[in-house]
């Protein structure tokens, strides 16, 4: 399976020039069954990368727009009186995909930001007393703009937490850019992107994530980390135990794309940050300094926490 996660990786590579982290980062969370939350300045490709993964693999993929007006039926459906039938029908609405981009997020009322809360964590869609369950695989990838920009509502935490990572891109090389400028991606590259993964072969991927061995010594090391957090005199909410299955599952995918079908501590350390750096909330610190009182917090966490060797 190690070459089909090649084959995706040198697709979006193709026509996303940014970060290759980033693009690992959104292959970690389609195996790990998670959602992503790219998180960045305008322009950088966050529905560059967004679109390139989706169109990467052979799976049905619906686009949503964020905008302030949007109802919470523009995004889940709606049922509608059928005069033959003298029923209601429900009219799925664009929810229902296997994966989903929400572009621009924060820029949805809270109110339709909530409606995704129950299809992110239970993949199903509650309609008039009727449970819809969504196709496996689902994936939203959701991208937003800092919360200090104008027309920007902040995500509440329990829609935080429902994103297995939370990752940011940051302005490409200079080389990367130049590359960018010939390639124009948005308007001939990405129209042309082949399927580099069937749907079966994603489902496939997803269960031997599942099966990937995590030795006790590391889950108690995931633990250990949890609960340091939950000490932290910095913060006022540690990593819930929500975050500690994040980690793990994001550290088993980790080792999926590494070929091996156990976990090893790196799996761990390099996935802290993405995993659990949107789930922990400092004292006294909003916006931008949220975020960077979170990192230092995390790495101070993991040297006080002795990895198992």
């Amino acid at each position: 399976m190690i070459d089909a996660i090649d084959r995706l990786r040198n697709n979006i590579a193709g026509v996303f020039l940014g970060d290759p982290a980033a693009i690992d980062r959104v292959i970690v969370c389609l195996l790990a069954r998670g959602h992503v939350l790219i998180e960045d300045v305008p322009g950088v490709g966050k529905t560059m990368l967004a679109t390139a993964l989706a169109r990467s693999v052979d799976c049905t993929f619906n686009r949503i727009q964020l905008t302030p007006d949007l109802l919470p039926g523009d995004v889940l459906g709606v049922s509608v009186f059928n005069r033959r039938s003298s029923e209601f029908e429900f009219k799925p609405g664009p929810i229902f995909a296997n994966i989903v981009l929400a572009d621009e997020i924060n820029r949805a009322s809270p109110k339709t930001q909530s409606a995704l809360l129950e299809a992110m964590n239970e993949a199903t869609v509650s309609i008039d007393g009727r449970v819809h369950r969504l196709d496996p695989p689902f994936m939203v990838v959701a991208t937003q703009n800092p919360a200090d920009f104008e027309g920007a509502y902040p995500l509440p935490e329990s829609q935080l937490d429902r994103f297995l990572m939370r990752i940011g891109l940051g302005y490409p090389t200079a080389e990367n850019e130049a590359r960018v400028l010939d390639l124009r991606p948005a308007t001939t590259a990405i129209h042309q992107l082949k399927h580099a993964l069937t749907h079966t072969e994603v489902l496939e991927l997803q269960q031997q994530v599942d099966d990937v061995r995590l030795d006790r010594t590391l889950a108690e090391y995931i633990v250990g980390l949890a609960h340091a957090t939950r000490e932290h005199e910095e913060l006022r909410i540690g990593l819930s135990p929500r975050g500690t299955l994040a980690l793990a599952q994001s550290a088993r995918a980790t080792a999926v794309m590494e070929g091996r079908d156990y976990v090893i501590p790196e799996d761990i350390t390099s996935n802290i940050n993405a995993v659990c750096a949107h789930r922990i909330m400092p004292q006294a610190q909003f916006g931008a300094g949220r975020s960077v009182v979170a990192d230092r917090v995390l790495q101070e966490v993991m040297e006080r926490v002795e990895a198992p060797s």
